[in-house]
Parts: C-alpha cells; sequence; structure tokens
C-alpha cells in the first residue's frame, strides 16, 4: 500500500504555490521551483519559492523538469528533506561565510 503525503499549499509572495507530494518515499514531486543548484545521486539542491530545499537520498534521479512551470520530479529512496531560508552564500568569501 503506497502511502501518499501531501504538504499543505504555501503561496509565497510572488503568489506562486509550492507543494510537495512524495509517494511512498520513491517518488517526490516538487512545484514553484526555480533553479536546480545541485544534483547528485545522494543529494539534490534546489532553489524554490520558499528557500533553498535540500533532498537527501539514494539513487536519486531526475524525472520530470518543467522550467515553465517550475515542476521537478525525483525518483530513488528519499532519506530526508529540509529547507534554508536563509540567503545562498555562494560567490562570498570562506571568512563571510564562517562569520555570518
Amino acid at each position: 500500500m503506497e502511502k501518499q503525503i501531501q504538504a499543505k499549499e504555501i503561496s509565497s509572495a510572488k503568489g506562486a504555490a509550492h507543494n510537495l507530494v512524495m509517494e511512498g518515499r520513491k517518488k517526490l514531486s516538487i512545484t514553484a521551483v526555480r533553479d536546480i543548484t545541485s544534483f547528485e545521486e545522494s543529494r539534490v539542491v534546489l532553489e524554490t519559492e520558499m528557500g533553498e530545499l535540500t533532498v537527501t537520498g539514494q539513487g536519486l534521479h531526475l524525472n520530470n523538469l518543467s522550467v515553465e512551470t517550475g515542476e521537478v520530479s525525483l525518483e530513488g529512496m528519499v532519506d530526508g528533506f529540509s529547507y534554508d531560508d536563509h540567503p545562498s552564500m555562494r560567490g562570498q568569501s570562506f571568512w563571510a561565510r564562517l562569520f555570518r
């Protein structure tokens, strides 16, 4: 029996709805994605309307990507996901990131 977990729909300041839909820890659909920051088999980092989203797991692969609608679909064993609301520190020096 597949369990489906759907996050409550949240509207960002720009009005785009951000949703996560996970089916049995094997499929993850995400909306309101602005950019894919990095992609590896064990970790995917996405910039969404609600902040930077990191998905961790095993054997992760991109099933679907729609640049026009901002929808991403991942498959693989999902171990977890977390958000980082802080603006990206990329491009800043090591010392600036260390002492933020």
